[in-house]
């Protein structure tokens, strides 16, 4: 797994004795004789949240779950990944399916009334991912008549029903691979979401799309917890200890570093 040695530092520095897990106080971390902590990430988002063919976990958010579960006290072997699709996430943090999630799971007012975040560990944009060969959409005024996908219970959704509906004929599903396959088939002019997203299909499938690079929103990535999680003060330090010791800008070059899309200044995390 990468980032292992700076997690294990980080681990060791941040914790002197055990520590409640996420899901409630019967898991403490590698103390707890092997209980495990199941993290929630998306499956098909490349760059981000990818499950291999090979069965192992490749990402941004999957490197910074690895971080944030190590300097809880986890072992390697007690992180179990959940895949977590965005119209399940409140659902999952609630009945326990699993004890935190880094799935490009931006926080909101109207999901902080629902589970805890601690973060932002990244700021992202919406934008548009189009064929390479596509003149003629621009940005979100320029969707006049034309087909737009997005995935079922996310911001960017949202908002193009908020804010676009009387110009884009939207079509959503419930993964973001698909949006990528009807793209690739034409049923579809463009796929709307946040461009750190459509910068790991742009890296994925190489001189086939591109990024229109017109952001019309800011996206803060949180760690989503249950209402009332005791650990997000400690997630919060071992954030901002990524952005201090290299851990996340090398999580980001490891996955996206060539995708031509650039690595914005750390957040501030948001101590509320």
């Amino acid at each position: 797994m990468k980032l292992k040695k700076i997690a294990a530092i980080a681990g060791a520095l941040a914790l002197a004795g055990s520590l409640a897990a996420c899901g409630g106080s019967d898991d403490t971390g590698s103390d707890a004789g092997g209980d495990k902590i199941k993290i929630g990430i998306k499956f098909d988002q490349p760059g981000l949240g990818f499950k291999e063919a090979d069965g192992d976990y490749s990402g941004f958010d999957v490197d910074m779950a690895e971080y944030i579960a190590e300097g809880l006290g986890y072992d390697d072997d007690q992180i179990q990944f959940v895949e977590a699709v965005s119209a399940n996430r409140e659902t999952f943090l609630k009945d326990g399916t699993v004890d935190m999630i880094l799935a490009t799971y931006s926080i909101t007012d109207e999901r902080k009334a629902e589970v805890d975040f601690a973060g932002p560990y990244y700021v992202a944009g919406q934008d548009l991912l189009v064929k390479a060969d596509n003149t003629d959409i621009t940005g979100p005024d320029s969707l006049n008549g034309k087909k737009l996908c997005s995935v079922t219970g996310s911001t960017p959704a949202q908002n193009i029903k908020d804010n676009y509906s009387k110009q884009a004929q939207l079509q959503e599903f419930d993964t973001y691979s698909k949006c990528v396959t009807a793209l690739q088939g034409g049923q579809i002019d463009a796929m709307s979401t946040d461009d750190i997203i459509l910068a790991g299909y742009a890296e994925q499938f190489p001189g086939e799309f591109k990024i229109v690079g017109a952001p019309f929103s800011e996206e803060n990535y949180g760690v989503g917890l249950p209402k009332g999680s005791e650990d997000r003060d400690k997630i919060n330090d071992l954030i901002e200890k990524s952005f201090e010791d290299g851990a996340w800008e090398e999580a980001f070059n490891d996955n996206l570093g060539e995708s031509g899309y650039q690595l914005p200044e750390p957040p501030t995390v948001d101590r509320y």
